[in-house]
């Protein structure tokens, strides 16, 4: 028992070291940047001033975003995907998979999912004991069920998913600015010193490296934040990139994509003000998502039917207040074939949503 809980103490020491790494790096490029470059190196008294302060915004923005991104705990699922006791007690008694499955059906009925395994089972994580919520995924390294996982990230020893993946956007962004402002106000200098234009000093080495630091960096984040603002466009998550989420008719890759105004929304919010900032202003509580198809049981339109006849439309569950706004507009709901024939054949009924270009 002593072993295995000093081997976890050391697994959570270890983890901080990209982090501690990458701090050092931001560290040095703060001193070789503001000491070495422009008191000791820049001459002109305006260019300092212009470096220094559009220095020190990016520098201010970049640390802020990072730190939200490496601070901010991971979203986990809310109580009510957790099962009863009963419930608990019963699927750990049981060891047939099928009757697993009706437990978990069972449990399931109410909850606003409507993803489900490839084989067509209730997501369920047995480490956790509750049934997963659309987009959530167990990450070992955290040991939790964390809402719209997109990846567990070593460069900031945390989790990127629904809590603070606005976080983890602007932190490429903000890296990727302060990056090439360094490597494009350093370039002049970094040739006057290569072509000995300059004096050897002590600033010398610091400048030359700064350049090159900066560039491989600028370079490496460029490649990834291009594709996370795919990922956003496309509303994937990297997971689900890899392995598309399984509605009832089938797995979907773009089965949570709304259109990329209402995707881009969905991640930065409806206020366009605080889009910049590493403040939390996501649509939605990471449990329940707006899709592009919603599959009704011929029984629950059965008893609809019954209960309003004179109605074509069919009743379904309620969206949230996030959902509701990212649906509205140009969205439409549009139904396939006649409400009875669908009934009487046992075929499904299809709700599609009507989405932008």
């Amino acid at each position: 028992m002593a072993p295995s809980h000093v081997l976890k103490c050391c697994q959570k020491v270890l983890a901080w070291v990209p982090v501690a790494f990458i701090a050092l790096v931001v560290a040095w490029s703060y001193y070789a940047y503001v000491v070495e470059l422009c008191v000791f190196t820049i001459s002109s008294t305006v260019e300092k001033v212009v470096y220094l302060v559009v220095f020190h915004l990016s520098f201010v923005m970049f640390v802020w975003s990072y730190g939200k991104t490496i601070f901010t705990s991971p979203a986990t699922p809310s109580n009510e995907f957790c099962l009863t006791k009963l419930d608990k007690e019963q699927y750990e008694k049981e060891t047939r998979p099928e009757i697993q499955q009706d437990i978990l059906r069972r449990a399931a009925k109410d909850l606003p999912i409507y993803t489900t395994t490839a084989s067509r089972a209730i997501r369920y994580c047995d480490r956790c004991q509750l049934i997963k919520p659309d987009r959530c995924h167990h990450c070992s390294a955290c040991d939790v069920c964390v809402l719209k996982m997109d990846h567990h990230c070593p460069w900031v020893n945390n989790c990127v998913g629904f809590s603070n993946y606005k976080f983890f956007l602007l932190f490429l962004m903000y890296s990727l600015l302060y990056c090439l402002f360094v490597a494009a106000t350093v370039l002049q200098y970094f040739i006057k010193f290569w072509t000995n234009e300059l004096p050897d000093t002590h600033a010398k080495f610091h400048v030359l490296f700064l350049f090159f630091v900066a560039a491989m960096f600028f370079i490496s984040i460029l490649s990834l934040f291009s594709y996370h603002c795919w990922l956003v466009g496309k509303n994937r998550s990297t997971i689900e990139t890899f392995r598309a989420p399984t509605f009832r008719n089938g797995p979907d890759k773009n089965g949570f994509s709304l259109g990329c105004s209402k995707n881009l929304r969905e991640v930065f919010g409806d206020e366009k003000k605080y889009w910049l900032l590493p403040i939390f202003t996501s649509l939605g509580d990471g449990c329940t998502f707006p899709t592009r198809l919603v599959i009704m049981d011929p029984e629950q339109l059965a008893v609809s039917s019954q209960n309003e006849p004179a109605k074509s439309s069919v009743t379904t569950r309620p969206l949230s207040e996030s959902q509701n706004r990212l649906l509205s507009g140009d969205c439409q709901w549009v139904e396939t074939g006649p409400e009875e024939e669908n009934v009487k054949s046992g075929a499904k009924k299809h709700i599609i949503v009507s989405l932008e270009s």
